[in-house]
């Protein structure tokens, strides 16, 4: 298998693009745009000056302001969600086959919203806005490195509700994300009841992030902390630590993957043809140099600190961050459609089941729909037109 198509498998493992196309379906240049909030008080009672968000939109918003959806992107995923910045772009956003004339997020019908998380971890890609620990505190002219305060998925949800004020919308129809996004789309329905109507969480982590799930992120974690040239976080102008960024990395991808998946893709070929494992320590399988391969080029486009505060923010979430979950319950009035992947080894079905239990215990209109197949957790991406039509009759209820 030639390095070029490693990388592309790779890159399907842990960006979740959809692969190839015949022609893009949302049939409009993007433009990727800024949001700047003067301040931001966190959910721990910090302080961060000059917080800026990047966001795209598709569709137009209506007089009333009233036909707005919001998509809070997944763990490595950026505000692309639909589109192409430049008519030579190579792919769309990741979720392309889903926004667009005629589609379930039809742009003829709704004004959507995308935005870029706080501390994304491609803060190096130049079309992702994102204040975190690679910004500059205003304060010292230097990068924040770890002493950006911690930040949950609530913060992210408060700057993009300050963004959607600006824009003008008045009500969402709902909140549609996938992964890290369908704690984002809870968080939404939790925090602002009175604007969201619906929540779609795709792929995702119910309620809260079960403890078995805030072991497994701890692990990629300490990909991280584990390599020395890491130095506390304190790197920026200095020789990156990218061999533990790649570990990491590495294992988030597999984590979003099945065994069937990996069989039907690698079997157990060698990554050289006559270059057999057992005859030397060099001797890689394909899957394996797939992998290595992949996770090289993921690590010199991810800032080691933002994957380390991703994390935390994943591990933090428990809807409105109430430390009695029934509370946080309550405070949702949205009608939740859950949309797990049956493979997902990640985020399994059963926290959508659980947690539909949890919302319907309290007297919440909440249902499910299964993504069906054996790409594990990033079916929720590639697979999710197999929900269309489940997405389409959700949002005309």
């Amino acid at each position: 298998m030639r390095t070029l198509n490693r990388l592309a498998v790779f890159a399907l493992a842990v960006a979740g693009l959809c692969g190839a196309r015949s022609a893009w379906s949302y049939d409009q240049l993007v433009e990727k745009k800024t949001f700047t909030l003067p301040a931001l008080t966190t959910v721990g009672g910090k302080t961060i000056k000059q917080v800026k968000v990047g966001y795209e939109t598709y569709g137009t918003l209506n007089a009333e302001g009233s036909n707005a959806i919001f998509i809070p992107h997944y763990f490595s995923g950026t505000s692309h969600a639909a589109g192409k910045y430049a008519a030579t772009d190579p792919a769309p956003g990741y979720w392309d086959a889903l926004i667009g004339p005629g589609k379930p997020l039809d742009t003829d019908k709704y004004f959507i919203v995308s935005a870029d998380n706080l501390v994304n971890l491609n803060v190096k890609d130049p079309h992702v806005v994102t204040t975190g620990p690679a910004s500059i505190n205003p304060d010292t002219g230097k990068p924040y490195g770890m002493t950006f305060p911690i930040v949950t998925f609530r913060d992210s949800v408060n700057v993009h509700k300050a963004l959607v004020d600006a824009l003008g919308v008045k009500h969402l129809q709902a909140v549609i994300g996938a992964s890290g996004g369908s704690m984002l789309t809870m968080e939404w329905a939790a925090s602002y009841p009175e604007l969201v109507e619906r929540a779609i969480p795709v792929i995702p982590g119910g309620v809260a992030f079960n403890p078995y799930a805030v072991e497994v992120a701890s692990v990629w974690a300490s990909a991280v902390t584990s390599d020395p040239k890491w130095n506390h976080g304190d790197y920026y102008g200095k020789e990156e630590p990218l061999q533990g960024v790649a570990e990491a990395m590495k294992m988030v991808s597999l984590s979003s993957r099945h065994y069937g998946w990996a069989d039907r893709t690698f079997g157990r070929k060698p990554a050289q043809a006559g270059h057999e494992p057992i005859d030397s320590w060099d001797n890689l399988y394909a899957i394996e140099a797939t992998f290595n391969a992949g996770a090289a080029a993921a690590a010199k486009r991810t800032d080691a600190n933002s994957l380390l505060y991703t994390i935390k923010a994943n591990q933090l979430f428990s809807v409105y961050q109430a430390a009695d979950l029934q509370q946080g319950l309550q405070r949702i009035k949205a009608r939740v459609l859950f949309i797990p992947a049956d493979s997902d080894l990640l985020l399994f079905p059963d926290y959508s089941r659980q947690a539909m239990a949890l919302l319907r215990a309290q007297g919440k209109q909440a249902e499910i729909f299964e993504l069906h197949g054996d790409g594990g957790h990033l079916d929720g991406i590639t697979q999710i037109m197999q929900a269309g039509p489940a997405i389409r009759a959700f949002l005309s209820k």
